[in-house]
């Protein structure tokens, strides 16, 4: 599952904002055999999952104010769009809401995050120039 091999509707990606970085890699590592290759983008860094070559996934840490409210660990789906700017807008006229706006994920792709009318949260992911 690679966001550059989704075609648009479908889910692409996944990441997993975890409470505890290493003990996530361990699980991960032995229960499916993925491996993990650190990255940096936008001043930061996350790890990517990999299953032979194949990035599937993303893993980073929850910051410490979301651990300090209690947030757990969770995945966030994204689905493939052509343009997450107008997508999130149609998003938020059809009851959604845009809760972080469109931005680039150097070298990744242009994502955001919404919630759905029901309050389902999903993200958008859009390929970058030669990404797709």
């Amino acid at each position: 599952m690679s966001g550059a091999l989704a075609p648009p509707g479908e889910f692409c990606w996944l990441d997993l904002a975890a409470s505890d970085l290493a003990a996530a890699k361990r699980f991960y590592a032995n229960a499916f055999g993925w491996s993990f290759h650190e990255r940096s983008a936008n001043g930061g860094s996350f790890t990517l999952c990999h299953v032979g070559r194949h990035a599937i996934a993303s893993l980073y840490p929850l910051r410490k104010v979301q651990l300090a409210q209690g947030v757990p660990s969770h995945w966030t789906p994204y689905v493939r769009v052509d343009s997450v700017d107008e997508t999130a807008h149609r998003a938020a006229a059809q009851s959604g809401r845009v809760l972080v706006a469109p931005f680039d994920v150097q070298g990744m792709a242009r994502i955001a995050l919404i919630e759905d009318a029901v309050g389902a949260l999903v993200g958008l992911w859009q390929a970058l120039p030669g990404e797709a």
